[in-house]
């Protein structure tokens, strides 16, 4: 099992950037992806961005080129940096896991709030 926690968010005004970290512990060794996801009030989850353990990175279109997502294997952190912030990305962020050898995102973060005002 992995246990996630997510930090970093916060308030920010449109335009600007906010970090946001993953922190991983437990069978880590078993993961071979991790992922961004947020979800908005009122709306379906989104899958943001997606890191395999050999570095190959995804975006949405809606964020592409404003964000971008990293690893750091000895600190077991993944990031999401998100620049030129927009009130439409104000949305609960959560950090989620691909087990290897599985095809879903199955363990999960409490989530961390972002907030974009204009």
């Amino acid at each position: 099992q992995v246990q996630l926690v997510e930090s970093g968010g916060g308030s920010v005004q449109a335009g600007g950037s906010l970090k946001l970290s993953c922190a991983a512990s437990g069978s880590i060794l078993g993961t071979c992806a991790m992922g961004w996801y947020r979800q908005a009030p009122g709306k379906e989850r989104e899958l943001v961005s997606t890191i395999t353990a050999d570095g190959s990175t995804t975006y949405a279109d809606s964020v592409k080129g404003r964000f971008t997502i990293s690893q750091d294997n000895v600190k077991r952190t993944r990031y999401l940096q998100m620049n030129s912030l927009k009130t439409d990305d104000t949305a609960v962020y959560y950090c989620a896991a691909r087990l290897c050898g599985t095809q879903e995102f199955s363990e999960w973060g409490q989530g961390t709030q972002v907030t974009v005002s204009s």
